[in-house]
């Protein structure tokens, strides 16, 4: 994991915390205070919401005791993809620029422009340096793409 990708899951950790179970612990007491806990769905939303919001803690608790933070890919060489590198592709068909950083399963969000490592497009760019082209089946088929920049 990025010391990026660590950083953003400690602060979700501390907002859970110091925030969101004071919220919840709020909404539960004025539930409660309805009366009859057997058919008040606000209370039973907020007991659930109780427990999604502790079971989210005691995962990230665990996640970031064992988690391993990789060195920063600038202090070393970015001649070839590692993880923490962002990788400037060109699709070879339609000539598109597409543009990646490479993380771990954790911090993946390819709606952002991070892809894991271990994904197809991610795997086969570990270890590329520019001007490589790369090959990979993806659902919609068959991407060629070409490594062109590398930071």
């Amino acid at each position: 994991m990025t010391q990026q990708g660590r950083d953003q899951l400690e602060a979700e950790l501390r907002h859970l915390r110091s925030t969101k179970r004071r919220e919840v612990a709020l909404r539960i007491k004025r539930a409660a205070e309805l009366g009859d806990r057997s058919e008040n769905s606000e209370y039973e939303d907020a007991k659930n919401e109780q427990a999604f919001v502790e079971g989210r803690i005691q995962e990230l608790d665990l996640l970031l005791r064992n988690v391993q933070v990789i060195d920063e890919p600038g202090r070393g060489r970015s001649e070839v993809v590692t993880i923490g590198h962002t990788v400037h592709l060109i699709d070879t068909t339609t000539k598109e620029p597409m543009v990646y950083t490479i993380v771990g399963p954790v911090e993946a969000s390819p709606s952002e422009g991070r892809i894991s490592h271990l994904s197809p497009v991610g795997a086969a760019l570990l270890g590329r340096a520019v001007g490589d082209t790369i090959r990979v089946a993806v659902p919609a088929g068959t991407l060629e793409l070409r490594v062109s920049r590398i930071t």
